[in-house]
């Protein structure tokens, strides 16, 4: 009984080696009637997908650039809908860090909410010019926001240089993850 158990299982366990092993030649078959699945891939990844049965330890896919520290993702934020939308500037790596931001425009979840949401940051574009503006929809409102400020003094100053125009009376200032170059 032992022995045909071992037997079972070992035919058991072949036969999944096998199966993994050709995993992406077999979603690569032609079948009449459905589409046609192509894949372009190194033989690093090949191993990574196909778990071959005769490699104990997965192979390291090589990268030719080690990541930083600063350049390495921290947790996702309410708003990293609105932080992923940055300037590219061309030094220094850019660092995600708590900050501040100033909310000029929050709305609805309509086109209209997108639509003014959009209005206000071309708004905010031809006024303040050096000043990054971040749309985006975090649900259930259309979000626009201004701004990388470190302290909550220099997002005071920008609000109140944004409020003298007159054009900006419900602008606040919000704690947020801002993107910062160094």
């Amino acid at each position: 009984m032992k022995k045909l158990l071992l037997s079972f299982v070992l035919l058991f366990a072949c036969t999944i080696a096998n199966a993994q092993v050709k995993y992406t030649e077999e979603i690569q078959t032609v079948t009449p009637g459905q589409g046609r699945i192509v894949l372009h891939q190194s033989k690093a990844i090949a191993d990574l997908v196909n778990a071959p049965a005769e490699k104990a330890v997965p192979v390291a896919v090589k990268s030719e650039k080690k990541a930083s520290p600063a350049s390495v993702k921290s947790p996702q934020v309410v708003d990293s809908l609105l932080a992923d939308t940055v300037r590219v500037q061309p030094t220094g790596a850019r660092v995600r860090m708590n900050g501040y931001r100033i909310q000029v425009y929050l709305g609805g979840n309509t086109r209209s909410g997108k639509s003014e949401a959009l209005m206000m940051k071309e708004r905010v574009k031809s006024l303040f010019i050096e000043l990054p503006v971040y749309v985006g929809f975090l649900s259930p409102h259309w979000i626009c926001r201004v701004g990388d400020f470190r302290t909550y003094e220099e997002a005071s100053e920008y609000l109140h240089k944004m409020r003298e125009t007159g054009r900006f009376d419900e602008a606040v200032i919000i704690k947020s993850k801002i993107n910062v170059r160094e």
